[in-house]
């Protein structure tokens, strides 16, 4: 009887991509191509006003940076692989493939967690706005950061260690254009129950866990929002919120349509357009949507630039 080929016998992986069309393939690398130039331009630039502009240096700016950093970190775990495949043979190495699962589940388990963070900032701002200095205090404001990247970390290795223990011996073709979890498992010849019953538990709770808080703090958001008298204070309230409610929607309505349901149901086209928008297309939406609704990172950005000028 032959013994099983260990996971090791797998030098590399082939990623398919998005289609095998040369006209469309180069249609896509421009494409994103220039996603990912203004993804990396907008949250650099978001970043650097922020750090520049002292009125910015507050909870939920501080929240706003770290979210500018996943987000050009997810990108980058991403899109300069997916471009080059999209000009040369698809070939990716056994290690370079669990690394890049690895960091794109730690940084979309981060994200998660992150804002569940600005949600509960803005909470407090809303529903407590006279402790609001008092509570958000330097201390808790690196403790709501620290934790998300503490918990995606951990939430990664847990999946890449039981991924780098099935055995792989069917076929090295990769029916994806990124290394993620459900195209990999299908590439094992052992079984995945257990594997793919933990790793659903560690994604349904990342998801369930972040979206009751977010929940919970928009109910009594709401509530407070309700109980102003004024229309101009309900407006000023509520837009404080919309930016981030707007950003939660589209990035948790992609992730839960893709990821919290069962393998079974799995659809290459479906869930290979859902995962362009999650890792290519939000990472440049969210600097966008924080800056252009956003009055104070307008104003700071245009006395950066009157700064910039006067310094000529």
């Amino acid at each position: 009887m032959k013994s099983k080929r260990n996971n090791t016998n797998v030098p590399d992986f082939i990623l398919m991509g998005l289609t095998d069309s040369e006209g469309i393939q180069l249609a896509l690398f421009i494409v994103f191509l220039l996603i990912h130039l203004i993804t990396v331009l907008g949250n650099v630039g978001m970043i650097l006003i922020i750090r520049l502009d002292l009125q910015l240096h507050t909870p939920m700016y501080f929240f706003l940076t770290h979210l500018s950093f996943i987000d050009l970190s997810y990108s980058t775990v991403i899109t300069p692989k997916t471009l080059a495949n999209l000009l040369t043979f698809n070939y990716i190495s056994f290690r370079g493939c669990f690394t890049q699962m690895f960091f794109f589940v730690f940084l979309g388990t981060a994200e998660c967690y992150l804002l569940s963070s600005m949600a509960y900032d803005r909470y407090v701002a809303i529903c407590c706005p006279l402790h609001y200095p008092v509570i958000m205090s330097k201390r808790l404001c690196h403790a709501l950061v620290t934790g998300p990247y503490v918990i995606g970390f951990i939430d990664s290795f847990v999946n890449v260690v039981c991924m780098s223990r099935l055995h792989f011996c069917k076929s090295n073709i990769i029916h994806h254009f990124f290394c993620d979890t459900s195209p990999i498992l299908s590439l094992s010849c052992t079984d995945t129950y257990n594997t793919e019953i933990l790793i659903f538990i560690i994604a349904g709770s990342t998801l369930m866990v972040s979206l009751i808080t977010i929940s919970a703090s928009y109910a009594f958001i709401l509530s407070t929002i309700l109980k102003i008298n004024s229309t101009s204070g309900k407006q000023k309230a509520f837009s404080t919120c919309v930016s981030h409610l707007l950003g939660v929607t589209i990035f948790y309505g992609t992730l839960i349509f893709t990821y919290l349901k069962p393998r079974k149901s799995y659809s290459l086209g479906r869930d290979q357009v859902a995962s362009v928008f999650y890792t290519i297309v939000i990472p440049m939406l969210n600097p966008l949507i924080y800056s252009l609704r956003n009055k104070e990172v307008k104003d700071a950005f245009i006395k950066v630039m009157q700064r910039r000028e006067y310094s000529r």
